[in-house]
């Protein structure tokens, strides 16, 4: 077994998963959507965009998009839930917080795509 390919499974699943856990729950409720779990979504998916740096190929080149596209929409969220918060004042209205959440289903989304395409190339290798 190849530690290299379990670790970089293992931070692209529970990339996935973190951030599933901070967009499940009412759209506009923010205690259905905790902050730090916001913050550990984006920090994993920071590690995984990392991770996949060092493939050359053109799935990789995919991957690596998927994860930026992920770690944008992420940070996005999190500077609107700091703009809301700390500058506007306004705190989490409704509004505000199905923004967040809109966002983080955004990063979702590319994670997902990220995962079925670690499927299919794992599938696909022919020992």
């Amino acid at each position: 077994m190849n530690l290299e390919k379990v670790v970089f499974a293992f931070t692209i699943i529970l990339a996935l998963t973190l951030n599933f856990g901070f967009f499940i729950g009412d759209i506009e409720t923010p205690a259905h959507h905790h902050v730090y779990e916001l913050y550990a979504a984006i920090f994993v998916n920071a590690v995984a965009t990392i991770l996949k740096f060092g493939d050359r190929s053109h799935m990789g080149a995919v991957l690596l998009a998927t994860s930026l596209v992920a770690v944008i929409q992420l940070v996005a969220a999190s500077a609107v839930w700091g703009y809301a918060e700390y500058v506007e004042g306004t705190g989490l209205t409704p509004t505000v917080m199905a923004s967040i959440v809109s966002l983080a289903g955004g990063a979702l989304v590319a994670n997902l795509i990220s995962v079925t395409l670690l499927v299919i190339e794992t599938v696909s290798l022919r020992r």
